[in-house]
């Protein structure tokens, strides 16, 4: 699948602790449809062929870009599932590009050939992602689940290379394929994809049968601290997602080597916060539900019942995830609590409370030395 661990750039915001005000809404990824045609064994969405009922026709996805560009102007991450499986994705993708909605697509890859690429170049789609979870057949197939995706998805970023339509590689590391990493950053170089995005495993979905597979916290802040060393010797951008303590690693090096860090604000590939859910960033369901992100379950309402942006301003839980000052345990006392902020998902996985401190973080915050 390509699910919402697959968008091309995530961005986010900086809203006060208690502010009334909204912040600006960077970035939707859109579940357009849950049917897919591979098993990965990290979905979140556990996703299969389908069909599944009660996804949002034509007329109602239509009207729900609407809603969305009547407010803002976001990047909107089509998804799935596997997007290219909906009959009319296209005219979604033509429809959002002439409203003003940056679109994006975040596809397995198996089912791209050259038609296809240019339908998306023709739709407006600026950028595609796809997911390479290892640097061969053996590593990749085995995680998707299907014998020759791992050829199909390298073939699927010749046809965009060729074409002109950027791409971004994405990466969800597990013990599976954390020895590999090296390797696939080297292959994301060769390939000529403009971003690698790394992300660390949140166990949902399919991905619960993954757990004992989840790197250690320790392992998470090497592999953050080794992928920070990469900045300046690759030609493209890098972003960790699903991975906050990335923002304390980059403030914490960049200072203890006396270089200032700028970051890219806007874009597919803004840095501005760690956990984004329900801050800069949200996922909308195949069945129109309102979520934080596609990893956590906790529902802000359902644009079939609640205007969107009615939603997005004054869902109950978001106005939660926004509250800085909320959140518990050591993370609530953290001094990166604004940048970081802890994965929320891992949080609600682990203790049923999306404020609960981050499990998988080794850092102590200055106050808990005290």
């Amino acid at each position: 699948m390509s699910s919402a661990s697959s968008h091309p750039g995530h961005p986010g915001g900086h809203p006060k602790s208690g502010d009334d005000q909204a912040p600006e809404l960077r970035m939707i990824a859109w579940e357009t449809t849950r049917s897919c045609n591979l098993s990965c064994i990290h979905c979140r969405a556990s996703a299969e062929k389908g069909p599944y009922p009660g996804e949002l026709d034509t007329r109602a996805a239509l009207a729900f870009l609407d809603h969305v560009a009547a407010f803002s102007k976001p990047v909107i991450i089509l998804t799935g599932g596997e997007p290219l499986l909906r009959e009319d994705i296209f005219e979604l993708a033509t429809y959002g590009t002439k409203l003003g909605l940056r679109m994006v697509m975040a596809t397995n890859g198996t089912l791209v050939n050259e038609e296809s690429i240019k339908k998306m170049i023709d739709s407006g789609i600026q950028r595609i992602s796809v997911s390479l979870d290892g640097s061969s057949a053996a590593t990749h197939d085995s995680f998707r689940k299907v014998d020759g995706s791992f050829a199909a998805s390298l073939k699927a970023l010749d046809f965009a290379r060729e074409a002109g339509l950027d791409f971004q590689v994405n990466t969800t590391i597990t013990k599976l394929n954390l020895s590999e990493i090296p390797a696939i950053l080297d292959l994301t170089v060769s390939l000529g994809a403009v971003a690698h995005h790394i992300f660390l495993l949140v166990p949902t979905g399919r991905g619960k049968e993954l757990e004992e597979q989840e790197i250690p916290a320790a392992e998470y802040e090497r592999t953050l601290n080794w992928f920070y060393d990469q900045r300046d010797k690759v030609p493209l951008q890098l972003k960790a997602t699903c991975a906050p303590h990335y923002m304390r690693i980059l403030r914490q090096r960049s200072k203890a080597e006396g270089k200032k860090v700028t970051f890219k604000t806007h874009g597919l590939d803004a840095v501005t916060r760690g956990c984004l859910g329900g801050i800069g960033f949200c996922f909308v369901s195949h069945t129109g539900e309102v979520q934080p992100c596609g990893y956590l379950e906790a529902l802000a309402g359902n644009i079939k019942e609640t205007g969107f942006q009615e939603i997005w301003e004054k869902s109950a839980v978001f106005t939660r995830l926004r509250d800085y000052d909320a959140l518990e345990g050591k993370c609530g006392i953290c001094e990166y609590k604004r940048v970081c902020g802890g994965c929320r998902a891992r949080a609600f996985e682990a203790t049923g409370n999306f404020m609960a401190e981050e499990p998988y973080c080794v850092y102590e915050p200055r106050k808990a030395r005290k």
